[in-house]
């Protein structure tokens, strides 16, 4: 579950979900489901949702679906039942857009299935987060080449209504320092605003300059979360 700063909100948001929201809106398409479980596909992203107020039936339609021994992981993934081991748990933070200066970059250029490879070879180098062979269908993804070469990426994950994460932001070791993730982060807020939506995105509290180099383009804390990744009993009796 999300904190927000300043205290928990009463009312239900989309961005305190935002997986589960994602699902269940706008990357329904995409849904593998069990009861009110959710998942994408495996080459899409690892991401698994539990709808926001779990029961103990929901974590038993969790099993069902994945199940026994596999490893599950998502933003906001609560704490699991007993039995249930938890892999990893990392804190991270939520910006939102405030004011972000968004606009379009002349040198970014729209990338496709043919990218891929490069990108995923980028991103294992990298390792700005989990980037599989089709999470590229999750949304519009830019990057910025020099002779050719793919040097620098992001693009768009989550959807939930009204809202679009920006993701996978990485810059090949050899051309940092020239604010090229900084260019490709306006331009795909240019493009989420421009159909409606307000960008966000996650990080890993730890990575104190990636934050500080967020709220300086004009994004602010809105909650503090917890990623984590979740292993499914053995042994557990699935029905």
């Amino acid at each position: 579950m999300s904190e927000r700063e300043g205290g928990q909100g009463a009312a239900f948001h989309p961005l305190d979900h935002p997986a589960w929201t994602s699902l269940t809106g706008p990357h329904a398409r995409f849904a593998e489901r069990k009861g009110d479980v959710v998942r994408y596909p495996v080459d899409v992203s690892p991401f698994l949702a539990l709808p926001p107020e779990p029961k103990p039936a929901d974590w038993d339609d969790l099993a069902a679906l994945v199940g026994p021994g596999a490893t599950v992981m998502g933003p906001g993934l609560t704490d699991p039942p007993p039995g249930w081991e938890v892999v990893t748990e990392v804190p991270g933070v939520q910006l939102v857009d405030d004011g972000v200066a968004a606009v379009p970059d002349g040198e970014a250029v729209r990338l496709g299935a043919e990218d891929v490879p490069e990108m995923l070879d980028l991103v294992a180098r990298t390792q700005p987060g989990p980037f599989l062979p089709r999470t590229i269908e999750m949304g519009d993804y830019l990057g910025i080449r020099r002779a050719g070469r793919l040097v620098a990426i992001a693009g768009e994950r989550l959807r939930p209504p009204g809202w679009t994460e920006i993701s996978a932001v990485c810059t090949d070791p050899e051309f940092r320092n020239q604010g090229l993730a900084t260019r490709l982060v306006l331009a795909v807020a240019a493009g989420i605003r421009a159909r409606g939506d307000t960008p966000f995105l996650h990080a890993a509290a730890s990575n104190v300059n990636a934050i500080r180099l967020y709220e300086s383009l004009g994004f602010t804390l809105r909650a503090r979360v917890r990623f984590r990744a979740v292993r499914v009993p053995t042994d557990i009796a699935i029905a």
